[in-house]
């Protein structure tokens, strides 16, 4: 067969087998793209972002045998190159079905784990289809091994091999600009391996993880237990004692968190006129919240998030630690870090369940390893959840279905929990909602983002009053703390001058100060029972949640490495550091080397010596908060701390796999001691206890 096989004369140069080779393996790319990786593709840019992008690194990585002059070595090296990229090709094919995520350098150092997590499965990955990543490979060198494919005995001159590598350099550089304008800061702030993926290629993403997981751990080794001396020191004497009012209120009670995308401040109470002149309450249940006798509720509350954004605001909540100074702390350091977060401390000292509820991609911000290491037991992500077109936008499920579908999951775990409801239609761009969601009023300024930002908070209202209700007839309400936050801003400076005129202000008038102002975030506690709550004016940031929530369920903090402090305290220094240096203070607000008062927002233009001195002391403090995050973070100091008294966390033991049935053998297994909302409900589910409708339906009083 193969000796009357006749192959086009231009195979049998170098260059003819490079460029076949060169396209063999970018189609197989665009194959794995298309057939086994979910990379969800937003607009036709993207579709030729993803065309294009195995293109420069394939044939940059190919060019390196063009430099090898010997005929049988330079092949050989062109077939291993081949091979090499092959294998990493469907490595990460056949990863990505039990994962739903890349192989990173730290899987591949610990591909034993990987292999003993797979077992009996590893064989239920493999598709008939699969032959098809091979059959190129196994052609080209079974051609070559029976010469029907000749081998070239003229070398490539160095200046052809050059240009190629530096052609496809160009190309790869073309290529990283067209991903750099679709998603801007896409290496800085590394939102999800998917995305490096899709718009850079798989050989890009595996050089730049590799680097990445060098620069960490060089860092990281360099770190030793003398380190943490000066940490101890800081934490100690910035520790605050509980207030003696407040510690312990809600002792053993679950703890449900709901995230607030991009919410910001000043929504709450907002009302927003249309264009008939009639006023539209933007937030009308979380309003009830923030008033009620029941919430204790912070109207000076900041968000303190870097590059990292959401992921940021989750390591602030569950570590009181900053985020990194640059690009994403889950995304960097989640997967290998030592934390004693709050799952770990409530799991070990007060006997706490813990999961985590997000209808969005795993690997996202990478939160299907940093939370294994973070101690959480469950991980709902969308694979168990239905997201289709019609109720999902490019961030994942929309909050109604999302939190009616968690429910399911919800009723089975073991009281008490600590649980995180991750909302997402609040999300920029805001978009208008075209279906029966629509028709909330969309406001009237020159910016599009703004305009649909009051319509998609509204819905997000709604979508926790419903949650709320379930909540109520189920029976976990009276039983649970439930704690509402806003994450980081949704309306971002260079646009708030286009906000001015909504908020009262023009303008011209805006300043500094104002952008500064905006960074309020919402941050609810509420607590069914309690009479005491109120509005606090504390001054406060998120990296003071959770001695804040420790010190409500009585769990004291003095022993564990925080760098918050309890919103509570008499203690409390009402300074909040912002992730760039600059601060706001009770009295003074620094932006840059300006200072402000803080109560009155104007321009100190010629501080006093005295002034200057107070002002650059909280400076100095709010730098020192924020290197002790970086030190702990960056060194992974937390390996060294022994004094809390917890147990190290061991990620291999947590299993985000078939979690409902985890779930269920817990139950079977407690029998009547089980403590699910299930087993307490006589084994009877309580999904049906979950009432939804639409905007429409709301409006005209349609049951869904």
């Amino acid at each position: 067969m193969l000796k009357k096989l006749k192959l086009p004369n231009f195979l049998n140069t170098r260059l003819g087998l490079f460029t076949t080779v060169g396209v063999l393996l970018w189609l197989k790319n665009l194959l794995a793209y298309t057939t086994d990786f979910h990379l969800r593709l937003e607009n036709i840019t993207e579709y030729i972002i993803l065309l294009i992008n195995p293109i420069a690194t394939t044939f940059f990585l190919l060019a390196i045998a063009l430099y090898v002059r010997k005929t049988k070595r330079a092949y050989i090296t062109m077939m291993v190159i081949y091979f090499l990229m092959t294998l990493l090709l469907f490595s990460n094919i056949v990863y990505y079905r039990e994962f739903t995520d890349f192989i990173t350098v730290n899987t591949m150092l610990g591909a034993s784990k990987v292999a003993s997590g797979l077992g009996e499965s590893a064989l239920r990955l493999f598709r008939p289809y699969d032959f098809i990543y091979w059959i190129d490979f196994i052609v080209v060198g079974g051609l070559l091994l029976s010469k029907k494919i000749k081998m070239d005995e003229r070398p490539i001159r160095a200046r052809m091999a050059v240009s190629i590598s530096l052609v496809s350099a160009l190309f790869f550089l073309f290529n990283l600009f067209l991903a750099e304008t679709e998603r801007p800061q896409l290496l800085g702030r590394e939102f999800s391996r998917d995305y490096i993926v899709k718009f850079l290629g798989l050989n890009a993403f595996t050089v730049y993880d590799g680097v990445k997981t060098y620069q960490t751990n060089q860092v990281r080794a360099e770190a030793s237990d003398s380190d943490m001396v000066a940490v101890e020191e800081y934490v100690n004497g910035h520790y605050a004692a509980p207030n003696d009012e407040t510690f312990g209120i809600a002792k053993g009670k679950n703890v449900i968190y709901i995230h607030l995308e991009s919410l910001q401040q000043f929504v709450i109470d907002y009302k927003l006129t249309d264009e008939n002149g009639v006023e539209h309450e933007v937030t009308p249940f979380l309003n009830s919240l923030f008033h009620s006798n029941s919430t204790f509720s912070f109207e000076n509350f900041f968000h303190q998030v870097g590059q990292g954004k959401t992921s940021d605001a989750e390591t602030l909540f569950e570590n009181s630690l900053f985020g990194l100074s640059q690009g994403s702390l889950f995304t960097q350091i989640g997967g290998k870090n030592t934390f004693e977060a709050a799952p770990t401390i409530l799991d070990q000292t007060q006997g706490y369940t813990s999961a985590v509820f997000h209808g969005n991609a795993g690997n996202f911000w990478n939160r299907n390893e940093t939370y294994k290491n973070l101690g959480y037991d469950y991980f709902f992500d969308a694979n168990y959840y239905d997201v289709n077109d019609d109720n999902s936008f490019q961030y994942g499920l929309h909050d109604k279905p999302f939190f009616e579908q968690s429910v399911q999951y919800l009723e089975h775990l073991q009281q008490p929990f600590y649980s995180k409801f991750l909302a997402v239609s609040n999300h920029y761009p805001y978009s208008q909602f075209t279906n029966e969601e629509g028709g909330f009023p969309i406001a009237d300024t020159s910016d599009e983002t703004i305009n649909g930002y009051f319509a998609t908070a509204n819905y997000l209202d709604k979508s926790v009053e419903e949650f709320f209700n379930y909540l109520k007839a189920s029976g976990l309400y009276d039983n649970s703390v439930i704690v509402l936050y806003g994450d980081h801003y949704g309306i971002s400076s260079s646009r708030a001058q286009n906000l001015a005129e909504l908020l009262g202000k023009s303008k011209a008038a805006w300043s500094d100060f104002d952008n500064a102002a905006l960074q309020r975030v919402p941050y609810m506690i509420h607590i069914p029972g309690q009479e005491n709550g109120g509005i606090s004016s504390t001054y406060g940031g998120q990296v003071d949640a959770l001695p804040t929530l420790l010190h409500l369920l009585g769990v004291d903090t003095k022993d564990y490495i925080m760098l918050g402090q309890d919103l509570f305290s008499p203690e409390h220094d009402q300074l909040v550091a912002f992730r760039n240096g600059n601060y706001v203070s009770k009295k003074y607000t620094m932006l840059g080397s300006n200072i402000y008062e803080t109560a009155t927002g104007n321009l100190i233009d010629s501080p006093t010596e005295e002034v200057q001195q107070e002002a650059e002391a909280l400076k100095e403090a709010a730098n020192t908060q924020l290197s002790m995050s970086d030190e702990i973070n960056t060194g992974d100091l937390l390996r060294f701390y022994s004094g809390s008294g917890l147990t190290a966390v061991d990620a291999s033991i947590y299993n985000y796999k078939n979690q409902l049935q985890q779930l269920l053998d817990i139950e079977k297994e407690k029998g009547d001691e089980s403590t699910s909302v299930y087993s307490l409900n006589n084994n009877q589910s309580t999904v049906d206890e979950y009432k939804t409708n639409t905007y429409q339906g709301y409006e005209t009083g349609n049951s869904q």
